[in-house]
């Protein structure tokens, strides 16, 4: 699929609000009045604080320090009330009843300013936000006070970790974001038993999404999109009674899907089958986060192999969705299939403050260091040696002159 995943909630709210004017997820229409800071040259309406996000988070995984005025404009983009909508074209306004916040845009957002540092005042507030919209059954809609959807909540999960709250203690009614996911998990002695619903359908069934799975791993395992590899572990299939286990469950799910091809399958209603290159890189940090390194490799392999072309057409947050996958899975973003990531995203925005500096300098810089240390080493052992023989000749010679004293 050419389409940038958000999550299925967000798609379907574009769908819903501007299906008369949004242009296509995947299209690359060039503004004129696109803010300096920001990354990418598409249309930013629905997407500019997610792509951001995303492509900050990217950046520090990997040491490099974001221009000062990319991470200003997300910061900008905060509402007076914590909150963030997925695109502000004049943030020196004050938001109204009309300003469209939304968990997910928040929710990210709370995620790239605290992996940067320096903005508790702007993560504490868009927190208290996301607490203030809660549901009742402890889950989180993609707007406030719409059903809760898996992908959601888990995204807004991340964001509290993130922010170094307790997930399980931030609670609507006696349940927690732990709850809503449980709920949405697939028994495993059902049809697609182990995967995450997005929601129930309208007769409280559960359907299985990839999409949801994906998400509801991490979420179930109290991580954020830049989730770093878990302990070895082989995901079997059993009664979800805790959230760890309906994360091991989810990613039994997703291991047994992607077995055949290495890759998800776009679920569009009525496009033909084909890849699904951002549903398998987020379910390659599933697998990583839930089962180690190992687990992703399938998966992590056909990306190298297949996905550099759909990140280029499809800009910043593929990208990034890319280098997250790799730095959970432990491969090298800047050779990934032959592609420098890294220098491709940052080529999307502005020029970072600071590149990390190469493994070839960084290891001259190491054996310079190193011979330095052995030089001065060398000299004050020699500087040693004369003291202690100064030392004794000192001895010797105040010896030698009480014994020829009268």
């Amino acid at each position: 699929m050419n389409v940038v995943r958000r999550s299925a909630t967000a798609l379907a709210v574009t769908a819903v609000i501007g299906a008369a004017s949004a242009p296509a997820a995947h299209a690359a229409s060039p503004s004129p009045s696109l803010p300096s800071g920001l990354y990418g040259t598409s249309d930013p309406t629905y997407d500019g604080v997610w792509r951001q996000s995303l492509a900050l988070l990217a950046q520090d995984t990997v040491g490099v320090k974001p221009a000062l005025k990319a991470t200003d404009w997300l910061a900008r983009q905060q509402c007076d009330d914590g909150g963030f909508a997925a695109f502000r074209a004049e943030p020196g306004k004050d938001c109204d009843a009309k300003t469209m916040v939304d968990t997910n845009s928040t929710a990210a957002a709370v995620q790239a300013l605290a992996a940067l540092g320096d903005h508790d005042a702007a993560t504490g507030k868009a927190v208290d936000w996301l607490k203030s919209v809660q549901n009742e059954d402890g889950g989180w809609g993609y707007t406030p006070g719409g059903p809760s959807d898996a992908n959601s909540t888990a995204v807004v999960v991340g964001a509290l970790a993130a922010a170094g709250e307790r997930p399980d203690a931030v609670v609507k009614d006696g349940k927690s974001p732990y709850d809503a996911l449980l709920k949405l998990a697939i028994p495993c002695d059902a049809k697609d038993g182990g995967a995450f619903a997005y929601q129930p359908g309208k007769k409280g069934e559960l359907a299985a999404n990839a999409d949801a799975t994906a998400a509801a791993v991490l979420g179930s395992l109290g991580q954020g999109l830049a989730a770093a590899a878990g302990k070895k572990a082989e995901p079997e299939c059993a009664d979800a009674g805790t959230p760890e286990q309906a994360a091991a469950n989810g990613a039994a799910h997703l291991a047994k899907t992607l077995a055949k091809d290495g890759h998800l399958t776009s679920a569009l209603a009525g496009a033909e089958d084909q890849p699904d290159y951002g549903n398998t890189a987020d379910a390659v940090v599933a697998l990583a986060a839930q089962g180690g390194a190992e687990q992703a490799k399938k998966p992590l392999t056909w990306l190298e192999q297949n996905a550099t072309a759909w990140a280029e057409q499809s800009g910043p947050a593929a990208y990034a969705q890319l280098i997250l996958a790799a730095h959970a899975a432990g491969a090298d973003p800047r050779e990934f299939g032959g592609t420098d990531l890294v220098s491709r995203l940052n080529a999307t925005g502005p020029a970072p403050q600071a590149l990390p500096k190469d493994r070839a300098e960084t290891q001259n810089e190491a054996k310079d260091e190193a011979k330095d240390e052995g030089t001065a080493f060398g000299v004050w052992w020699y500087v040693g040696v004369f003291l202690v023989v100064g030392i004794g000749i000192g001895f010797l010679l105040s010896g030698r002159n009480k014994r020829q004293q009268p």
